[in-house]
């Protein structure tokens, strides 16, 4: 038996976001092109603050080489 979906499980629900990217929406067009509701400056310094860049997390600090 199949189920009818009613309105609201019919709405796709919108993921939970950081308060600093509320109203962030992000897409992939049909040639693979991003386009973006949120300046590409604004997210890199949102991603630079509040993620840890694997790649450099094994490296030492400049002060502390010598």
């Amino acid at each position: 038996m199949s189920r009818k979906k009613n309105k609201e499980e019919e709405k796709e629900e919108q993921p939970g976001v950081h308060k600093d990217l509320k109203g962030f929406d992000i897409k992939i067009n049909e040639f693979g092109e991003i386009s973006s509701n949120l300046d590409v400056e604004k997210l890199n310094q949102f991603l630079d603050k509040n993620v840890e860049d694997k790649k450099l997390k094994d490296r030492k600090p400049e002060d502390e080489e010598e």
